[in-house]
């Protein structure tokens, strides 16, 4: 019995394709919108393109100032308001003291990484991508740039940083996000549903070569009334380096009889 069962298995890996296994790992089929050959999986020849890309070598922290866009708060509705006057009266009670439903070193994911202002990030140019390495948390957000599309959303894993596709306008890099996890803040206490949608149009600030902005709008037509809108702005810091970010090593959430995060 054992052989006829290694002898089948044995039959089922010769019948598969060769263009199934790449190196004996099986090979993935071209993101959405792409022919085989095009993803940013395929650098080799594209890197002298790079160079017409705009300089954002080095680090950049977030920066506020007063008068900036986004000073103001996303309007909610519905049920999403609701929970979030009760979040407040909750905070309001226990003398601001925050209730959390995740561990203290859960990231923030989109839109609130981007505005992270002790932590500072950096930009990696590669052909077909742009990475985005965050000190904080140690994350990593990857804007793919190869020309492919989102995945039909209700195919998308939501997670942390969503599946974000850009294009360059001039030295502008235009960022559509897509698929962000809903357990998620918009701001503090701030809830949103599935359909979130995040887009950015980052650049340099034509008075200040050293200043990067991040043009933001939220828009979400089951959580929001309107689209929010923010301008985040981040100075440069040329030779600087990220340091680690490892948050775990002293994570302590208290819970209760049920499990839950208790009042910090």
């Amino acid at each position: 019995m054992k052989r006829l069962a290694l002898t089948a298995s044995l039959a089922l890996l010769l019948a598969a394709p060769a263009a199934a296994q790449l190196g004996g790992v099986t090979a993935s089929p071209p993101p959405d919108g792409l022919q085989e050959g095009q993803s940013a999986g395929y650098p080799k020849g594209r890197y002298g393109a790079l160079d017409a890309l705009p300089d954002w070598g080095g680090i950049w922290f977030g920066q506020f100032r007063a008068g900036d866009a986004g000073a103001g708060t996303p309007k909610l509705k519905g049920d999403f308001k609701a929970r979030h006057e009760a979040y407040r009266a909750d905070v309001k009670a226990n003398d601001g003291v925050v209730k959390r439903s995740k561990s203290n070193c859960s990231p923030p994911g989109m839109p609130g990484i981007m505005q992270t202002f002790q932590y500072p990030f950096e930009f990696i140019f590669s052909p077909g991508r742009v990475t985005i390495n965050q000190e904080a948390w140690m994350q990593t957000r990857t804007i793919w740039t190869d020309g492919r599309t989102h995945p039909p959303l209700e195919e998308i894993d939501p997670t942390f940083m969503g599946h974000s596709i850009g294009h360059w306008e001039g030295d502008t890099l235009v960022v559509d996000t897509i698929g962000v996890n809903d357990t998620l803040d918009l701001q503090r206490g701030m809830g949103h549903s599935p359909a979130l949608r995040i887009t950015e149009r980052i650049h340099l600030d034509p008075a200040d070569p050293n200043v990067l902005l991040n043009e933001m709008v939220l828009d979400d037509p089951e959580a929001l009334e309107e689209p929010f809108k923010l301008t985040v702005r981040y100075g440069r810091d040329r030779n600087g380096m990220l340091i680690e970010f490892q948050c775990s090593e002293n994570d302590r959430n208290q819970i209760d009889e049920h499990g839950n995060t208790i009042f910090d």
